[in-house]
């Protein structure tokens, strides 16, 4: 079977968001470009990783002499969003990601795999030859000022969920919060 592939050279906007409330947030990376709209589903920890990593490769290309990608140290004021989601359907569960840098086009490149379920064969066996064998992928190539606008509005996504106790550390529901403290 052929990979499909969503490609997003130049994108309109490429943006990690929620939906739901703290606590019960599902987490999408969206992309925008025309009429063309995708929204993978992923994990919180897939998210913060992701901007991470993100900020590590335009801090390291900062390093450069003569910085010849012109990388900002800071989110650019322009490219600052903070509006809600495009409408949300979901293409697919992202499971594994790759992150890239193409010099080419100075561009940051995210890929996205869906999650791919592990079949039993007859004999009981998983089976999971067929990895490399992605029925789609989700491309996105971001220039670097775009890159850093979106490791900021990550890390920002990432953060606004439940706030922690003092106490015990633990994620503080809207409907309460008994604290579990270790025994000794």
């Amino acid at each position: 079977m052929p990979t499909t592939v969503h490609d997003f050279d130049w994108p309109d906007r490429v943006v990690v968001g929620t939906v739901g409330v703290p606590g019960q947030r599902t987490f999408y990376l969206q992309a925008r470009a025309g009429k063309q709209l995708i929204s993978i589903a992923m994990e919180k920890l897939q998210a913060d990783q992701l901007a991470e990593k993100i900020d590590e490769i335009l801090d390291q290309l900062m390093t450069i002499d003569g910085n010849p990608f012109h990388v900002p140290a800071n989110t650019p004021l322009e490219l600052v969003d903070n509006d809600d989601l495009d409408t949300v359907e979901e293409q697919f569960r992202a499971g594994v990601m790759s992150l890239g840098w193409d010099p080419t086009t100075a561009q940051v490149v995210i890929e996205a795999y869906p999650l791919e379920e592990v079949d039993e064969d007859d004999d009981g066996l998983l089976d999971d030859d067929d990895d490399a064998d992605a029925a789609e992928v989700l491309r996105v190539r971001m220039p670097v000022g775009t890159a850093r606008a979106f490791a900021k509005r990550t890390r920002e996504i990432v953060g606004a969920g439940r706030p922690i106790c003092v106490i015990c550390g633990q994620p503080i529901d809207a409907d309460g919060h008994t604290c579990t403290l270790p025994e000794n």
